[in-house]
């Protein structure tokens, strides 16, 4: 049997690649967002887009796990939830944890996400979460959207974006937001800076 190692030794430096960008792309977020233990983060994440294809062209899940790999792991040591998107087929339903969708009292959906059917992130994130489930929407205090999926309508209000040093893994635009408070009560308000 024939291996060819070159090929072999270009994916893993691959993978550890996308591996650390994703590490430190969420660890970037975290910093900027302060979130707190038992806060939502979502990722919305085309694997097709960051290896330069069109949206579901090319959907990798070798690709999917090496950001995966980078990401959860960052979330659960700090007891932070994973909300991973799937993609429009599933229109944008989320994968998370049974805890989290009833603790924000969301309703479930039975779809389990495949690769060409949610995305190959959405298939890892319920093969890898503690009793996972698809919900159709949830409130998440912050997240990252790797390939300019809109992961806007998971946010809560207000969502505020966040400049990154990372903007790109592989050929995938990276963007992020976190949120806040609303600001009410007008020019004679004054506000906690606490909560901005």
């Amino acid at each position: 049997m024939y291996f060819n190692f070159r090929l072999i030794r270009g994916m893993i430096l691959m993978y550890e690649e996308f591996t650390e960008k994703a590490r430190s792309l969420v660890l970037e977020v975290l910093e900027q967002a302060g979130l707190k233990e038992g806060s939502v983060f979502v990722v919305g994440c085309s694997s097709s887009t960051v290896c330069g294809e069109g949206y579901g062209k090319a959907s990798s899940m070798d690709i999917a796990q090496a950001l995966f790999d980078g990401i959860y792991p960052e979330l659960k040591e700090r007891g932070i939830y994973l909300a991973a998107q799937c993609c429009e087929h599933l229109n944008r339903a989320i994968i998370t944890s049974a805890e989290i969708a009833d603790r924000q009292g969301r309703e479930y959906v039975n779809v389990v996400p495949q690769p060409k059917a949610g995305g190959s992130f959405a298939t890892i994130a319920y093969r890898t979460i503690e009793e996972p489930v698809a919900v159709e929407h949830i409130r998440a205090d912050a997240g990252i959207d790797i390939g300019g999926v809109l992961i806007g309508m998971h946010l809560r209000e207000v969502a505020v974006p966040l400049n990154l040093k990372t903007r790109m893994i592989g050929e995938a635009h990276i963007t992020a937001a976190r949120t806040r408070p609303k600001f009410i009560g007008g020019e004679r308000a004054h506000y906690n800076d606490t909560l901005k």
